[in-house]
């Protein structure tokens, strides 16, 4: 059977199978891109009509002139530019101790992987209860050592520090499986060569885990760039469906949330829509010419 020679027959046949999943995509995927990109055009939008009664960059002006989408986007890029990084290395230093434990490997797997498999939401919660400003754990510690309580969820200083500390530790479970994936695929003669030459275990990793991990690194790096730039839900549960105190948290989407569902300004959404997809877009490019340019093959 796989050796037949295709036929128009046989071909017609694989798309009429492929007809159902066709629709589903167009309908729910290609569409909405398509209408959230001719939104972002729409100028005096009828929200009941449909129509637009022209066309031009009028949503792109507004966003730009509007001093809450630069606030938007310095906490989206302080978010990204810290919480992918550390979760990276994080999550790579506790795959590699991971890795070297015997029995205890699936347990603790287990247990780093429940986060990202539990509810958002449900952390949310628990998280807050750590932060509360009289009754939070966190607070409990330090003050163990002297350190006045801090006002995690209320001062707009410190709600980004509590989001992304949340974030890091949200993220650890998934990236620490990709790495173990990883490291496990790399041929264990590697290591017995570079024993014989007299390495010792950080030679090891930094001559033959970290380079061979190269495919690894690019899918957590690309992952936690999209999703990082995405991030609303962490948010609004972990400030009760607020933008932190004082607005100080509003994110990309965050904003784009609100144009939306608040303002019920579709266009200037969609525009804020296609500003942060060519800008998550930039950045998996870069990605990938960096893992082109510095990561080889073999």
């Amino acid at each position: 059977m796989m050796n037949e020679t295709p036929t128009w027959r046989r071909t017609g046949q694989a798309f009429l199978y492929l007809i159902p999943m066709l629709v589903i995509v167009v309908v729910f995927n290609f569409y909405p891109i398509v209408k959230s990109l001719a939104m972002a055009f729409y100028e005096n939008y009828d929200i009941f009509t449909g129509q637009a009664q022209s066309y031009g960059f009028g949503n792109f002006q507004t966003i730009f002139s509007d001093p809450e989408f630069y606030l938007a986007l310095k906490n989206t890029f302080t978010y990204v530019f810290i919480v992918t990084p550390v979760s990276i290395v994080l999550s790579l230093a506790l795959a590699v101790l991971i890795n070297g434990i015997g029995r205890l490997q699936s347990f603790l797997q287990s247990i780093y992987f429940l986060p990202f498999v539990t509810s958002t939401v449900a952390i949310s919660i628990v998280w807050r209860w750590l932060y509360h400003s009289n009754y939070g754990l966190i607070n409990y510690f330090l003050g163990l050592f002297g350190i006045h309580g801090i006002q995690w969820l209320t001062d707009p200083h410190w709600a980004m520090p509590a989001a992304i500390i949340m974030a890091i530790w949200k993220s650890l479970g998934f990236n620490i499986l990709l790495f173990l994936v990883g490291i496990n695929n790399i041929n264990k003669t590697y290591y017995k060569a570079a024993q014989i030459d007299g390495a010792n275990r950080w030679q090891s990793f930094t001559n033959i885990t970290l380079p061979l991990l190269g495919p690894t690194l690019l899918l957590v790096g690309v992952n936690s760039v999209i999703g990082n730039f995405k991030v609303f839900d962490e948010i609004f549960a972990l400030f009760n469906g607020q933008p932190g105190p004082s607005n100080s948290m509003v994110t990309m989407v965050y904003y784009l949330y609100q144009k939306f569902y608040t303002e019920y300004d579709y266009g200037a959404a969609s525009a804020a829509g296609i500003v942060l997809f060519g800008i998550v877009l930039l950045f998996t490019l870069i990605q990938l010419w960096l893992n082109r340019r510095f990561i080889h093959y073999k």
